[in-house]
């Protein structure tokens, strides 16, 4: 089976509700090679209070001239059409985020999702599984809470389970292949 074509997604939030996103970084993935990638800042809500940015650095002032999820998405439809999945570490979280801001700028989308923790998990036994263990363990460079890095890393990860009969077994059910 040829290497999937996949796009890897990362998102920056400004606190716990999943419509906050204010970064996302994607890295598309063809025949086992990085074809592109893109980094964006979002302007969240209005009012949208930020709790996380000591941990990633992104406060409003950072966000203020932005452009709002619906634009942003726009800009990064060629990385993501006709991809087998979306790859994400804690897909479930990103996936949610995703969701919201398609739900909140009026779209509704659906596409696979395939989780690189539970990968992880599966494929090579790693735990604890936050993104920075995998990384290490893997030895993938990574700047985390940076969304461009981290779906770098993201991406890496399906690209070295893809070696493995497990990793290439998760990739086609995530897939529906």
């Amino acid at each position: 089976m040829k290497a999937p074509t996949f796009a890897a997604i990362d998102f920056e939030t400004a606190n716990r509700d999943p419509g906050s996103a204010i970064s996302v970084g994607v890295v598309r993935v063809e025949y086992g090679m990085v074809v592109g990638e893109h980094e964006a800042l979002i302007r969240p809500p209005e009012g949208t209070v930020f709790e996380f940015a000591p941990l990633h650095g992104i406060g409003p002032e950072e966000v203020a001239r932005a452009r709002p999820f619906a634009e942003v998405w726009r800009s990064l439809q060629p990385l993501v059409e006709r991809v087998w999945f979306l790859a994400a570490h804690n897909a479930a979280f990103e996936r949610r985020v995703l969701r919201t801001c398609w739900r909140r700028s009026g779209r509704e989308e659906r596409t696979r999702f395939l989780c690189t923790m539970e990968m992880a998990r599966e494929v090579w036994g790693i735990y604890p599984t936050r993104l920075p263990d995998v990384c290490r363990e893997l030895g993938i460079p990574l700047r985390h809470h940076r969304s461009l890095s981290d779906a770098g890393a993201c991406a890496e990860v399906v690209l070295r389970a893809w070696l493995t009969t497990r990793g290439m077994n998760m990739i086609q059910k995530a897939s529906g292949r």
